[in-house]
C-alpha cells in the first residue's frame, strides 16, 4: 500500500544511480511504497530522460496516476519528449476521460493530433475531444464522462447488471444518475433504496427528483460555491437540452478552488501570470515587469507631487518625517477594503448588496478608524512637537487619506467586477500606487492651507 514519504537527497542520488546503471528492478523497489504523488514530486530532481526511463517502468495505471499529478509545466515538458503512441497506451488508456483532457489540453495541436489517432478506444477519444472542447474554467472543461447511469424505465435487477459493467470505468461511485428516453437528467438513486427494493421495481418509482445540476457554461467558481453550499461530492452537468452528458466530482473542484487562489494571489501580489519558483529567469522577469514598471511610474508621479510642494517642505520641513507614516497608511487602508470585496466577490457573499450601500458602509468603518487614528497622531504630535501646525496638518490629513483610501479600495474592484475585469486586480500593487500619489496629494494640499492659517 502507497505511503506518503518525504524524499531525501541521499534517496534521490541513490535512485538516479539506479537509473544510470540501468537497473530497473533496484528502481522500481525503492519507489515500490511510493504515492503517485510522491513519484511525481521526484520529477523535480531528476533530468528529463531520467524521468521518462522511470515512468515508463510503472504499470498503466500507476503512470497514469503520477502523470496526472505533475504540475502543467513539469508534465508538458515530460510529454514533449514521448511518443504520441506510448503516451496514449501507457498513460491516456488508464486515465478518466477530465484527467486525459487536461493532459493533453497542455500540449501542442501537433502533439494532441498525434496522442489522439493512437488512443484504441473510440469512445474514450470522443468524450476527449468533446473535453477539449468546452473552456477549462467552466463546469464543460471541469466534467468527466464516466459515471453511473440509468434509464427511469429500468427495473431494479437491470440496474444492478448495467451497473456492473459501468462500474468497471468509474473510481469512484457517488451517485447513480437516472435519464429517461431522451437522456435528460431526471434524478438519482441511491443503492440502499436499490437494495431494499423489489428486483421488478422500476427506477422511477424510487429516484430523488430534487437534484442540483450545473450547465457546461456554468462558470468553475459558480460550481465551487454550489458545491460547497450544499455539501456536495458531486455534481451533475447538463447541455442546454437538460440531457446529461458529464459530472464533477470534489476533488476535481478542490484542484480548481487551489489554482484560482494560487492565480488571484500571484495577481494581488502585482504578477502577470502563473509563477513557479522553478521558472526561468527570463520569463520570472518578464511576468514581474509590468506592474514593477507601474510602481516605477507612480514613484515618478509621487515624486512630482512632492517636487510641485517643495517650497512648503523647506520652510517646513518636519512635514517630511510624517510622509512614510501618510502613504504606508493610505496603502494598508487601501489594500484592507479591496481584499474585503474582492473575497466577497468571490464567495457571492455580496450578491444583492448595492454598490451604494457597499461604499456607505466602507465609509462608516473609515470613519471611525480614521477618527480614533488621527486621535493618537494629534496627541502623540501635542506632546513631541513644538508645532501645532504640523500636529493638525497631520491628524487631518491621515483622517482624510484613511476615508479615501478605503472608498477607492471598495469602489474599484466592485467596477471591475462590472466590467467583467477579476477584481483582484485591485488588490495588489493599483491600489498601493494610486493611494501613495494621492495621500501624498492630500498631505501636501492639507498641509499648504493649515501651516498658511496656523503657522506664525
Amino acid at each position: 500500500m502507497a505511503r506518503t514519504i518525504e524524499i531525501s537527497r541521499e534517496f534521490v542520488d541513490e535512485l538516479r544511480e539506479a537509473i544510470k546503471e540501468n537497473e530497473e528492478k533496484k528502481a522500481l523497489q525503492l519507489i515500490t511504497d511510493f504515492h503517485a504523488a510522491d513519484i511525481a514530486e521526484l520529477y523535480r530532481d531528476l533530468s528529463i530522460e531520467e524521468a521518462r526511463y522511470l515512468y515508463l517502468l510503472l504499470d498503466g495505471e500507476r503512470a497514469s496516476d503520477v502523470l496526472a499529478e505533475l504540475d502543467e509545466d513539469d508534465r508538458t515538458r515530460f510529454l514533449e519528449v514521448l511518443p504520441g503512441e506510448v503516451i496514449a497506451q501507457k498513460f491516456i488508456d488508464h486515465m478518466d476521460s477530465d484527467d486525459a483532457a487536461d493532459v493533453i489540453g497542455d500540449l501542442s495541436e501537433e502533439k494532441k493530433q498525434e496522442i489522439l489517432l493512437h488512443i484504441e478506444d473510440l469512445e474514450q477519444a470522443g468524450d476527449i475531444v468533446d473535453l477539449l472542447g468546452y473552456d477549462e474554467n467552466t463546469a464543460g472543461g471541469l466534467m468527466a464522462k464516466e459515471m453511473i447511469i440509468v434509464n427511469e424505465n429500468w427495473t431494479i435487477l437491470t440496474c444492478l447488471k448495467e451497473m456492473a459493467k459501468q462500474a468497471d470505468e468509474v473510481d469512484e461511485v457517488y451517485y447513480m444518475y437516472v435519464i429517461d428516453n431522451e437522456k435528460k437528467l431526471k434524478g438519482i438513486v441511491s443503492l440502499k433504496k436499490m437494495l431494499l427494493s423489489k428486483n421488478t421495481t422500476t427506477v422511477k418509482t424510487i429516484i430523488e427528483d430534487d437534484i442540483i445540476s450545473v450547465t457546461t457554461s456554468t462558470p468553475g467558481e459558480e460550481v465551487a460555491q454550489i458545491m460547497v453550499k450544499y455539501d456536495l461530492v458531486a455534481i451533475p452537468v447538463v447541455n442546454s437540452l437538460g440531457r446529461l452528458v458529464g459530472r464533477i466530482t470534489i476533488d476535481d473542484i478542490v484542484d480548481f478552488i487551489r489554482e484560482e487562489a494560487e492565480r488571484d494571489y500571484q495577481m494581488a501580489s502585482g504578477l502577470t501570470d502563473e509563477v513557479e519558483a522553478r521558472d526561468k529567469v527570463l520569463y520570472i522577469t518578464r511576468v514581474r515587469l509590468p506592474w514593477l514598471f507601474i510602481g516605477l511610474i507612480g514613484g515618478i508621479l509621487g515624486a512630482l507631487v512632492l517636487g510641485r510642494f517643495e517650497d512648503n517642505l523647506k520652510i517646513y520641513p518636519e512635514m517630511a518625517f510624517f510622509i512614510p507614516l501618510i502613504a504606508a497608511m493610505g496603502g494598508n487602508v487601501g489594500i484592507q477594503s479591496s481584499a474585503i470585496i474582492v473575497q466577497g466577490l468571490a464567495n457571492n457573499t455580496l450578491k444583492g448588496e448595492s454598490t451604494v450601500k457597499r461604499l456607505i458602509k466602507e465609509l462608516l468603518v473609515a470613519l471611525f478608524n480614521g477618527l480614533i487614528l488621527s486621535t493618537l497622531i494629534f496627541v502623540y504630535n501635542f506632546f513631541v512637537s513644538d508645532s501645532f501646525a504640523l500636529t493638525l496638518t497631520v491628524s487631518v490629513a491621515l483622517f482624510s487619506v484613511i476615508v479615501f483610501a478605503a472608498l477607492f479600495g471598495t469602489f474599484i474592484p466592485l467596477i471591475l467586477d462590472s466590467a467583467k475585469v477579476d477584481p483582484a486586480l485591485a488588490t495588489g500593487p493599483f491600489i498601493t500606487t494610486m493611494n501613495d500619489i494621492i495621500g501624498l496629494l492630500i498631505y501636501m494640499v492639507i498641509g499648504r492651507v493649515l501651516y498658511g492659517v496656523f503657522a506664525i
